[in-house]
């Protein structure tokens, strides 16, 4: 494993055997987001993007919270017109999303408020036995924040995000994957090795590239039309047959071998 990082980062960033693992750094205030977090980790998803070693990346937190949500200093002096104005990239939240790698969330504790929008923003997230869900916004006189209203009932349907949404309710890491907010749920010191081993092994059998276009596809398509996306879908795929790594899947497959595919960087 190199990592690179300091302690007291408001983000840790290492990379351990084709992963990059992101782990959000305030344990003290279960991991709740401020401007220099937020700024820090989009910062590290480039870092994990232009690095050709890394195939899969895994976000999780440090402590017992994955993220608490927006830092209740920050919350105060925005409702009191006190803005620190440490909001870099506020328009990207759904900046994961955007990145050429699949995207690992660990969520090893209490997700809520902008934590949970994050977790929404991952490609696919497993959580901790008992971890704690809620959106919070309309307890706090606030709406569907920054993205989570889009993605939220793509990914468990409309009547299951309202009731998320609307209510502000916590729920815990079972009802998540019941609903579909999870794909797998892990005791808690099992998750986040559990999570970079299914990350790894992305990054060991699956070609970079495909994984790329296959994330585009199903996040870009969401709102295309059938015969929008299945003009993409062929392009890609008449793409994909002349690519070196369509020969070397057939290949290696053949050979009874791990495959060796083109790394994917940001660039």
């Amino acid at each position: 494993m190199s990592t690179s990082d300091s302690n007291d980062a408001p983000v840790l960033y290492a990379e351990d055997d084709g992963v990059a693992i992101i782990t959000l750094n305030r344990p003290e205030r279960l991991n709740s987001w401020t401007g220099a977090l937020g700024g820090a980790y989009f910062d590290a998803l480039d870092r994990a993007a232009a690095s050709p070693e890394v195939r899969a990346i895994v976000v999780t937190g440090a402590g017992r919270g994955f993220c608490s949500g927006a830092d209740m200093d920050m919350l105060q002096g925005i409702s009191s017109g006190e803005d620190d104005g440490e909001r870099p990239r506020e328009e990207r939240h759904d900046y994961a999303l955007t990145v050429p790698k699949p995207v690992v969330a660990a969520i090893n504790g209490a997700c809520a408020g902008l934590g949970f929008v994050h977790a929404m923003m991952c490609d696919i997230r497993f959580a901790a036995e008992g971890a704690k869900f809620t959106s919070a916004f309309a307890r706090r006189g606030l709406i569907a924040e920054h993205g989570v209203s889009y993605m939220l009932p793509r990914v468990v349907g409309p009547s299951n995000a309202l009731d998320i949404l609307m209510s502000g309710r916590v729920f815990l890491a079972d009802e998540a994957k019941e609903m579909g907010v999870v794909s797998r749920v892990y005791a808690p010191d099992e998750l986040l090795e559990a999570t970079v081993t299914y990350a790894r092994e992305l990054g060991t059998y699956s070609a970079p590239w495909s994984m790329a276009q296959m994330k585009r596809q199903v996040w870009g398509q969401l709102d295309a039309d059938r015969t929008s996306a299945l003009e993409e879908t062929n392009a890609l795929m008449a793409q994909s047959l002349r690519r070196p790594d369509f020969k070397e899947g057939v290949q290696s497959f053949v050979e009874k071998r791990d495959p060796n595919f083109e790394p994917v960087t940001g660039d």
